[in-house]
């Protein structure tokens, strides 16, 4: 991961848009020439369901379905997050490593998640 690029603040419908780049062995995206490999995204926690269902297992046991009013995304937690009480309806926001799974949703690895709930009005304003 190069820390060097920015985590872009984006929303789901963005990063289906997204490009994947290769270089150096290092895998990036490019969105409107702007290249990132980390996403900020803010919604709201709408299900925790069991890693069978899934197509790529989390190390959670948990796939965590998060919606920005635009799209679904899929959050893997681990460390630390994994042992924090997360619920559906929460609103969060989500800072990671952004994904593209084949015939899926699109994916972050969580770095850092913030319970949002009480603000909810900090919500993004992006325009699209």
């Amino acid at each position: 991961m190069d820390y060097n690029l920015a985590a872009l603040k984006l929303l789901c419908m963005h990063l289906k848009k997204a490009q994947q780049v290769i270089s150096d062995s290092q895998s990036s995206f490019s969105l409107g020439g702007i290249l990132f490999q980390r996403a900020w995204i803010q919604g709201i926690l709408v299900s925790a369901v069991p890693s069978s269902s899934s197509t790529a297992p989390s190390e959670t046991g948990c796939r965590f379905l998060l919606d920005d009013g635009t799209g679904i995304i899929e959050l893997i937690l681990s460390g630390d997050f994994r042992n924090r009480h997360w619920e559906t309806g929460m609103y969060v926001m989500v800072v990671g490593g952004y994904f593209i799974q084949t015939g899926d949703v699109p994916m972050i690895k969580v770095h850092k998640i913030v319970d949002l709930s009480a603000f909810p009005d900090r919500e993004a304003s992006v325009v699209s």
